[in-house]
């Protein structure tokens, strides 16, 4: 695979590339050495592609965790103790063991992968790595989607590069947002 897109929000690019030199190159070695072919094992029962072979989220995750668990990149969990005072009279017991989660940290550095939908792009961005911030576990991060061409070959639905940079150029930074490199990659 490659990094043919790049979008820095909130000064993303320039912190990553500044205070993560060694990182960020562990990253992009990660994509360059993923073969999408050999991930291309999904067959589509979707009507606009039945019996079409496609990406596999899952699988591209693999190769993600594959690469990066050896050199030191762990998933990182959260426990979340959502609090029931804010609704009146109501104890909600179903909360229990709940948690967020970010696919790789290292060195206050988040690294998320996502082959999903624009909403968890999104979130991703805007508001877990706020969150994350927030909680001292990282100071910076990169988003890693897949560009147009990739998510025509994934399923329906699936979010891309150029309308998530479009997105957040249009919607601006604040001041609570975390600088986050995001790369394009086919």
């Amino acid at each position: 695979m490659n990094i043919v897109g790049e979008y820095s929000f909130a000064g993303g690019a320039g912190v990553v590339k500044r205070e993560y030199p060694s990182q960020l190159k562990e990253i992009v070695d990660c994509i360059q050495q993923i073969d999408k072919e050999v991930h291309k094992t999904k067959k589509s029962d979707e009507k606009t592609m039945v019996g079409d072979m496609l990406y596999s989220p899952t699988s591209l995750n693999q190769a993600f965790k594959d690469y990066l668990n050896p050199l030191d990149w762990a998933k990182h969990r959260e426990k979340c103790d959502y609090p029931d005072y804010y609704i009146d009279g109501y104890k909600n017991k179903k909360t229990k063991g709940a948690f967020r989660e970010m696919d790789f940290v290292k060195d206050k550095l988040g690294v998320e992968v996502q082959f999903g939908k624009y909403s968890f792009m999104v979130y991703n961005v805007a508001a877990k790595m706020t969150i994350f911030r927030n909680l001292n576990v990282i100071k910076a991060g990169i988003e890693i989607v897949p560009v147009k061409e990739l998510a025509d070959q994934m399923s329906s639905g699936v979010s891309y590069f150029e309308q998530f940079a479009w997105d957040l150029d249009k919607r601006g930074v604040s001041d609570i947002d975390t600088p986050v490199l995001i790369l394009g990659i086919l």
